[in-house]
This record gives C-alpha cells, sequence and structure tokens, in this order.
C-alpha cells in the first residue's frame, strides 16, 4: 500500500499553524490548487464535517470527511468520501504540526494511505506526495512569512 509522505519547517509557533490547519474549511488558505471550500455537512472543527473542494483549474467538486481532530496532539485525519480527482480508493490523509521547542518554529508532517490501480501508484505517490502535501506545507510557510 503506498504512504506518500512530505514534511517541511514553518517560521511560527507550532499553536498559529495548528490554528490554521484544523481549520478544515479553510484549505485554499494554504493549498493553492483548491480554488473553493465549503463545509457541507456538520460543523467545522467538528468531526464528521464534510468540505466540498473545487480545484483551483475546474473540474467536479468532491467531498472529504474529518475522521479525527486531535488538538493535543495536533493531528487531523480525513478521507474522501465518493469520486475524486484521482481516482483513488480507500484514502485516508493526516496531517500533524509539531512544535520544534528550540526555535519556536513548527514541523509540519502530511502523509497518506490509499489504493489504487498498481499501474497509477508511482504517479500517485508523488503528486500527493510533491503536488498536494509539498505545496500545502510551502503555502503554510508563505502565511506566516
Amino acid at each position: 500500500m503506498p504512504r506518500p509522505y512530505a514534511s517541511g519547517v514553518v517560521a511560527a509557533p507550532a499553536d498559529q499553524v495548528w490554528a490554521r490547519v484544523r481549520a478544515f474549511g479553510d484549505i485554499p488558505d494554504f493549498l493553492a490548487a483548491i480554488g473553493h471550500s465549503e463545509i457541507v455537512q456538520g460543523t467545522d472543527g467538528q468531526v464528521g464535517a464534510v468540505r466540498r473542494l473545487t480545484l483551483a483549474d475546474g473540474g467536479d467538486p468532491f467531498d472529504e470527511r474529518l475522521l479525527v481532530l486531535d488538538d493535543p496532539g495536533r493531528t487531523l485525519t480525513y478521507t474522501f468520501t465518493g469520486a475524486n480527482p484521482f481516482g483513488v480508493r480507500r484514502y485516508i490523509s493526516t496531517v500533524r504540526v509539531a512544535p520544534i521547542t528550540d526555535t519556536d518554529q513548527s514541523f509540519v508532517e502530511w502523509w497518506a494511505e490509499y489504493d489504487a490501480n498498481a499501474d497509477q501508484e508511482e504517479e500517485l505517490t508523488q503528486t500527493f506526495a510533491q503536488g498536494v502535501y509539498g505545496t500545502g506545507i510551502e503555502g503554510l510557510r508563505k502565511l506566516f512569512t
């Protein structure tokens, strides 16, 4: 099972970075590939909330459900709820923000596990790791510059 992963340092305290990440409906603030997000079920910041995302370059909207929101651990886990632009099955993704105590910065990790056709795994893993998670972490850096 593929496990795309990205990590990086954001020059801001972990509590500030976590406040941006945990706002489930506000993902376009730091992930430029997402043109629009709205909470269509539940309440933002509560497990079970569903956000409907539209890519910045168009395409059909797709939904993600918040599965875990762990404030003490600064961890958020979500899943696709149906059709998605990547065509993956059983996608579970997690973002974690940890403090770097000696510099008062944040270490951000973002990863997933998913099922897809074997001939698509290498490309999808690169797309998720670099095109989604890596650019999302870079977007967080820009928010705190």
